[in-house]
């Protein structure tokens, strides 16, 4: 919609559309003197980010680890990601990304708002060189109260058993709540900027020249226009909850399997490839395994404590205590390579009950029974009763557990190396994960394939400008989070990727933009 047909109902100075990542972005601008509206598609604030349980940050060399005593050279640390990342993402957006962290919290620690705190986990590809095996890379906002927050606590997403399972929400907020809190009660003081709800992207405005002057929004059933006088920050999260355009982008697995929030349809996407934006990765998500609940939807897990993930040919595929990303590509691999098809099984025996051996299920599990009427859990006597119960060949089954209960006595798993980098032992107290499955009765449970998110989005540079076609910026259009290509490429390095490069990349647009306007 070029602007010389348009008469702004609003003028800013920035425009702000998500807001998970997005509101370091407004957050930033904000506190840099301009005027901001921060526009929100759902009923909720905090996207994706609030379902986070850590609102973990990778940020190598942060002021929260080096008071903490940690010498991270931030040399090292570009050489590990850029070692895992390769040549698929620009290296000078790896180069910002790893550098920019550690000064994003020093900005943000001058504001008393914020508070930071260590949370060492373990980086994802722990036999790189670089990689710190101690995770002392990784920090995660402190918890704030909900009285603390006032009316602010009430229109923050989250938690997950709350929107799946109608759980109370505590009133503590933690994690990706705790950092979106901060964010917004911080942004609060600002009275030049604005906040808004069930305010969706319709379009953004540009000038003849292709410039981005500003964007509509529908709110209540009419169309708002606001101008940007510096610029559009597209921070709306990815399509994941977009079936069509998961099926036109060949991102594998299901809206319903997926983690993202339910804003996040692409229209960010859309209305910056119709202005001529760029895109990459787009086939692309942040996977993990899901373990598959009564309602059907397969939610992400981690922390298994025990038992084998096998295929419906009976046979193991994967070191099941491998980063959950990592994980998720295996079983991709699995599909694409043996032809195989979701679901597979966890298999396992009865020394912690019927319940799954899984300590971190991001939506909490509910009566057994229910599972067993869905036929999502099984138990037998023994592993050929159970493969009758599973559809998979006994032999085959009896086979794999046999061959991997071995692979426990020896101390050594040689078929998937489950237990040999730091990441594996990180919920096993250091020791080794491998546990027998031996004790009667044996159970198993459906797992499917779920993700985080897509991570395919626009091509930007390291001021998260958003590209064209021919790789020249477009003025006044901006993007981050997972409406960016991921600068993390087909990776997931380290735990806090994700929202370290999203709240990065959005202050960074801020920055450029505060820029631009003090010229």
């Amino acid at each position: 919609m070029p602007d010389d047909a348009v008469t702004f109902d609003d003028e800013v100075d920035v425009v702000v559309v998500g807001s998970g990542g997005g509101v370091a972005g407004a957050y930033t601008a904000a506190r840099e003197g301009l005027s901001v509206a921060l526009v929100e598609a759902t009923d909720q604030f905090g996207g994706t980010t609030a379902y986070s349980g850590g609102g973990g940050m990778w940020f190598p060399g942060n002021p929260v680890i080096h008071r903490a005593g940690v010498d991270d050279s931030p040399q090292q640390a570009l050489e590990y990601f850029h070692a895992v990342v390769g040549d698929r993402t620009p290296y000078q957006l790896q180069q910002t990304y790893v550098a920019g962290g550690s000064r994003l919290i020093e900005y943000l620690e001058c504001d008393t708002h914020f508070a930071f705190a260590e949370l060492p986990w373990p980086d994802y590809y722990g036999s790189v060189p670089g990689a710190r095996a101690d995770g002392r890379r990784h920090i995660v906002p402190v918890p704030v109260s909900a009285s603390a927050l006032g009316a602010l606590a009430d229109v923050i997403r989250g938690p997950l058993d709350t929107e799946r399972l109608g759980h109370p929400a505590p009133p503590m907020l933690s994690g990706g709540r705790a950092l979106i809190g901060r964010f917004l009660w911080a942004l609060s003081r600002f009275p030049q900027a604005r906040t808004y709800l069930n305010s969706p992207l319709v379009e953004l405005i540009t000038t003849g020249n292709g410039a981005v002057t500003g964007a509509v929004v529908d709110r209540g059933g009419e169309e708002v226009r606001i101008g940007a006088r510096q610029g559009v920050l597209l921070a709306a999260g990815g399509f994941e909850q977009n079936p069509w355009m998961r099926r036109y982008w060949g991102v594998p697995g299901r809206a319903d399997d997926s983690m993202g929030c339910p804003g996040n349809t692409g229209a960010a996407h859309q209305a910056a490839i119709r202005v001529g934006a760029d895109t990459d990765l787009m086939d692309q998500a942040w996977w993990s395994p899901g373990l598959t609940h009564p309602d059907g939807r397969s939610a992400f897990a981690l922390w298994f404590t025990g038992g084998i993930f096998v295929d419906g040919t009976g046979e193991r595929f994967v070191n099941e205590s491998a980063p959950y990303d990592r994980l998720g590509r295996a079983v991709l691999d699995q599909m694409n390579s043996r032809g195989t098809a979701l679901p597979f099984w966890m298999i396992y025996d009865d020394r912690e009950g019927e319940t799954p051996p899984v300590k971190a299920t991001n939506v909490s599990m509910v009566d057994p029974a229910h599972y067993r009427s869905a036929g999502l859990w099984h138990t037998a006597e023994t592993l050929d009763d159970l493969a009758a119960l599973i559809d998979v060949p006994a032999g085959a089954l009896c086979a794999t557990v046999a061959r991997y209960n071995a692979l426990v006595a020896s101390g050594r798993d040689t078929d998937f190396g489950r237990g040999e980098e730091p990441y594996d032992r990180a919920f096993s107290g250091g020791e080794l994960p491998l546990v027998p499955i031996e004790k009667p009765p044996f159970h198993a449970a459906v797992f499917g394939l779920s993700d985080l998110g897509t991570k395919g989005g626009l091509r930007t540079d390291t001021n998260a400008r958003v590209l064209d076609t021919s790789g020249a910026p477009i003025p006044g259009l901006y993007a981050a989070g997972n409406t960016m290509a991921a600068v993390t490429g087909t990776t997931y390095p380290g735990g806090g990727n994700p929202i370290g490069a999203s709240l990065l990349f959005s202050h960074l647009a801020a920055l450029d933009m505060a820029g631009r306007a003090s010229q």
